[in-house]
């Protein structure tokens, strides 16, 4: 092996077999010399860990998804992890692919559950070890000719393939290799000498599982109370709550009266609520709501915090009238009362608490409100965000306290994970009832009467709830009972499915805004008994009312909003005594809004298309809560996406006025930042300035024609934030308008900032708008035809041009605008590395690169191609997957021989000798990366990848179109982290 050089490596390559080749690069490649013997495919060995986005989860699914066959040898298995496997192993049994599993019964630590669920999975043969100690943990792939091995520390649970750091080796081997040989002879001996897994089986471990277990469960309740939010039997603040409770006393320490906090379902925003009660010690404290089930159950956790005589904590509803009590729970609907209200004083209470505070538009709480006057009055909501021109927030005097949406919560674990599943509706033969359906549901504001009454009859119908439930039990649910929840369209619907429900085995019950609340609670405690499995409803159970124990939450609706689906998602969200995950179903059909689907799981209002399109493509995981698509129902929410503007004037007004209702006054560009609304570049961009969509939307402003032009060169330029350098000058000149270099530096140091002379000097050129062509566009003239900030080199000095300053000073608008685009561009910039030009899995145009990479003035507006030199860098842009309506000539097929390897393609009429392919060999740049997924929706914008190097003795002379051209292969100095890796390589359009 030591005799080897790359040419003669290449030479036996050419004489080879492929894939003999492909496995013969990566064995000298993995095991010898990665530089000396470069991998020319992906079949290198790789260690997974779990670490820095390599997850063991994620290399498994698409190891599932390409494979041929699979063999999965592992000892412990828990339900979660299956069940967020089960989306995969459908899709590829669906396409033929067979499996086999070998497990244990190794400690008891397999639940019995977890075997019922692996007799539902289609094409996979299961099979139990005999031999004592079985602990193996190895997942196999065969592929077509070789056998993809990943063997080490990880078992088929959650936090094994996710959470845990792990050492797993991946290895591939050919079919006739020694290492697949003797994995092989291994797998058959065991499965020659294992049990078939059978019903019977599981009924016979059930029985001795349950002895086993029962000495644990002393243990598993010790392990309960000493979960977070818990010491002992003692409640205490978790870290949400914790910093929560120091942020509202920071408002009162301020000398506010009011406080509004924002949480996510299930976050405790009650036991919030009691601890800041006990904190603030009241003489009296009145509880407001809008349903008296929730205020018994509030009156208990404040009970549990506070504690106290039972006798202090009352009610004040239709049927008890507690007044005296210290701690007072009273529905608004009594309270409001004029008969009920005179029997308190104004100031009888001096903290008062709103649950559910975005009701406040209805006349009883504002008549309830104007009555008090507490010391403080603390107002909670998941939801603030109203659909008419009520304003909570103006309620609460601007004054939020804390904020926590639903994927923060889900991250840090305060609420249950869901495995949310997108699979296609029920398609009936007729190909003419799909298209009313989808007509009926996609004008739902304006349907056709007539037409009801058909649609409702076959969304109900035998044959589409037999296909719903059979997606229901394949997916199953957490624990041993099912308590499920479904959401349809009409409640005319909602009758119709719990009667077909009811009819095939599941019992269900329907429940809408007509039925009482004592209705409701019996049909609630039916589900929570287990004496029903479904209530089908259409909003009743979108706020307020809890029921911790649903562990499968159904959606039969067309999306029409995110805060309706997030609230109808957050159903199943609460924690609950053996429930470890909540399935999640969509049964997506044809709709126009399904674009809505990936932002609403995402919580992603950036307006950007191509997040919510990565969100389908890679699946993500948040916390330990999963997303799936089938191939049907993804590909319906491409064409969604397709078919929307997210970025349409008419979305970003509504996001406009709903953070003008939060902030009470005009927002600035830092204020959809702050509230992780519309990305500010997106809003600020729709016309050229932000100033201009400001006047849009009926403000006052008044700018010079001189002031506009500047100010669209900040906002199109600098508020990306993607280089710090020339905001934090303009940062200093708005406090002195000459400030000298060395303090220029000092503070570019301080920030972590690259402070050599070529960055210096283009930051230079930037702001005295020399880096802008005179004929190119964006032209010099274009943002006002002459330098903001000048350098004086004899003095060393910056200063503010004249005009500039002296508007700062005299206009009150601009100087507004003006700070405001370099605080959020500061802000924004907190995404991007300080100490390097380009963060590697950020995206940059080409104007940014030739920005950010020094070069002398812009040239994008030359056709620049896939590639550019100056001095110092080689920019390499490429578009992965090409247009078919593009030229031959130039649909290069650059292709990835693996996640840190690129086979590339020059332009085309270049030859080996040619000066720009020196360019690239000479080893003379940094060579930096920039890859797209493709052209679509026009975007403009590239990942960086990283600097990669040429490999030497790789290029080649070849032909294209009948022209010549030159492919070589390129190095990252770092792997693509595996989620864009895949993003990119398996691109649906």
């Amino acid at each position: 092996m030591a005799n080897f050089d790359y040419g003669e490596l290449d030479s036996q390559l050419n004489q080879a077999d492929n894939l003999v080749a492909e496995i013969h690069s990566s064995l000298l490649n993995g095991y010898v010399d990665e530089n000396r013997f470069p991998a020319v495919s992906d079949l290198g060995p790789k260690l997974l860990t779990n670490q820095e986005g390599n997850q063991i989860y994620n290399q498994i699914k698409h190891e599932l998804l390409t494979c041929e066959s699979y063999t999965f040898a592992v000892a412990f298995i828990t339900d979660p992890m299956l069940a967020a496997l089960k989306p995969t192993l459908k899709i590829i049994a669906d396409k033929g692919v067979h499996g086999r599993l070998i497990t244990s019964n190794y400690l008891y630590f397999n639940k019995p559950v977890v075997f019922h669920e692996l007799l539902k999975i289609p094409n996979l043969e299961v099979r139990i070890a005999e031999v004592d100690g079985f602990h193996q943990k190895g997942y196999i792939f065969q592929h077509p000719g070789y056998q993809t091995i990943i063997i080490g520390s990880a078992n088929l649970t959650k936090n094994a393939l996710l959470k845990n750091y792990e050492w797993s080796m991946q290895v591939n081997s050919l079919d006739n290799g020694y290492i697949t040989n003797q994995i092989s002879e291994n797998i058959e001996q065991e499965w020659t000498n294992s049990q078939q897994l059978n019903q019977s089986w599981i009924d016979n471990y059930q029985t001795v599982y349950e002895l086993n277990a029962r000495d644990n469960k002393k243990a598993q309740r010790q392990i309960i109370k000493g979960q977070p939010g818990h010491i002992g039997e003692k409640i205490v603040p978790n870290r949400m709550q914790a910093d929560a409770l120091a942020q509202i006393a920071k408002l009162r320490a301020a000398g506010k009266g009011k406080g509004l906090v924002v949480s996510a379902t299930g976050t405790g925003k009650t036991y919030l609520g009691a601890f800041d009660v006990q904190k603030f010690k009241p003489c009296r404290m009145l509880f407001l709501a809008h349903r008296e089930q929730i205020l018994k159950k509030s009156k208990s956790s404040f009970f549990k915090v506070i504690g106290g005589s039972r006798g202090s904590y009352g009610l004040f509803t239709g049927n008890r009238h507690d007044d005296q009590a210290k701690y007072l729970f009273a529905t608004v609907q009594t309270l409001s009362k004029d008969k009920n209200l005179r029997q308190f004083s104004p100031e009888e209470f001096d903290y008062i608490l709103i649950d559910e505070v975005h009701h406040l538009g209805a006349e009883s709480y504002q008549k309830i409100m104007d009555y008090f006057h507490p010391k403080f009055y603390l107002g909670m909501t998941a939801t603030p965000e109203r659909s008419d021109d009520f304003s909570v927030f103006k309620v609460f005097d601007y004054n939020v306290a804390y904020e926590i949406r639903l994927q923060q919560a889900l991250e840090e674990g305060m609420l249950c994970p869901f495995h949310y599943v997108g699979i296609s509706d029920y398609q009936f033969a007729d190909a003419s009832v799909n298209t009313e359906i989808a007509n009926y549901n996609n004008e739902s504001k304006h349907r056709n009467r007539q037409k009801e009454s058909f649609v409702l009859e076959h969304l109900a119908s035998e044959e589409r709830v037999q296909y719903i439930l059979e997606q229901t039990e394949y997916y199953g649910y957490s624990g041993d009972v099912l308590h499920g929840l479904v959401f349809c369209s009409s409640v005319e619907e909602a009758g119709k499915l719990a009667t077909e429900f009811t009819k095939q085995g599941y019992p269900a019950r329907a429940l809408s805004g007509s039925d009482s609340i004592q209705e409701r609670q019996k049909v609630v405690q039916k589900l929570e008994t287990g004496e029903i499995k479904y209530i089908v409803t259409v909003d009743v159970f979108n706020e307020g009312i809890d029921i911790p124990c649903v562990n499968q939450v159904v959606l039969l609706r067309n999306t029409n909003s995110s805060i309706v689906y997030i609230q109808q998602l957050g159903r199943g969200l609460r924690k609950a005594q053996g429930k470890e995950y909540v399935e999640v179903l969509d049964f997506i059909g044809n709709y126009k809004n399904n674009y809505m689907i990936p932002i609403a799981l995402t919580g992603d209002d950036s307006c950007s298309k191509d997040d919510a399109r990565k969100t389908v493509e890679i699946e993500p995981v948040i916390g330990l809560s999963m997303i799936s698509f089938d191939e049907i129902s993804k590909e319906r929410i491409y064409q969604s996406l397709r078919a929307s503007r997210l970025d349409d004037m008419r979305k970003l007004r509504d996001m406009y006025k709903d953070i003008k209702a939060r902030v009470g006054r005009a927002p600035l560009l830092v204020d959809f930042y702050m509230a992780n609304s519309v990305d500010p570049v997106i809003i600020a961009n729709k016309k050229n300035n932000y100033a201009e969509f400001l006047l849009s939307e009926g403000e006052k402003i008044q700018l010079t024609e001189y002031e506009n032009k500047v100010m669209t060169f900040v906002d199109r330029e600098l508020l990306n934030g993607k280089r710090r350098h020339e905001l934090l000058l303009l940062k200093r000149l708005l406090e002195l308008r000459i400030t000298t270099g060395k303090e220029v530096r000092h503070i570019l140091e301080e920030d972590g900032c690259n402070t050599e002379a070529q960055t210096l000097a283009s930051m230079q050129r930037i702001l005295d708008l020399t880096f802008f062509n005179k004929n190119a566009s964006p032209s010099r003239s274009d943002y006002g035809g002459k330098a903001l900030v000048e350098w004086d080199s004899e003095n060393e000095t910056y200063s503010l041009n004249e005009e500039i300053w002296h508007a700062l000073q005299t206009n009150e608008w601009f100087k507004r605008l003006w700070k405001d685009a370099i605080e959020a561009g500061l802000l924004r910039a907190r995404k991007y590395k300080t100490a390097t030009a380009f963060t590697v899995g950020e995206k940059y145009t080409r104007k940014d690169a030739m920005r950010l990479g020094n070069n002398e003035i812009n040239v994008t507006a030359q056709n620049i191609g896939g590639y550019f030199f100056n001095e110092q860098n080689g920019f390499i842009f490429v578009t992965y997957n090409k247009s078919n309506k593009i030229s031959e000539s130039i649909r290069y097929e650059d292709t990835f021989v693996n996640d840190h390897t690129m086979h590339y393609y020059s332009k085309n009429n270049r030859r080996l000798t040619s000066p720009d392919i020196k360019k690239f060999t000479d080893g003379q740049r940094k060579l930096l990366m920039f890859v797209k997924r493709s052209d679509a929706d026009d975007d403009k914008t590239f990942y960086y990848l990283g600097s990669c190097k040429y490999l030497s003795g790789s290029a080649k002379q070849e032909e294209l179109d009948g022209k010549p051209i030159v492919s070589m292969d390129l190095e990252l100095k770092t792997p693509v982290e595996y989620t864009l890796y895949h993003s990119i390589i398996d691109q649906q359009e």
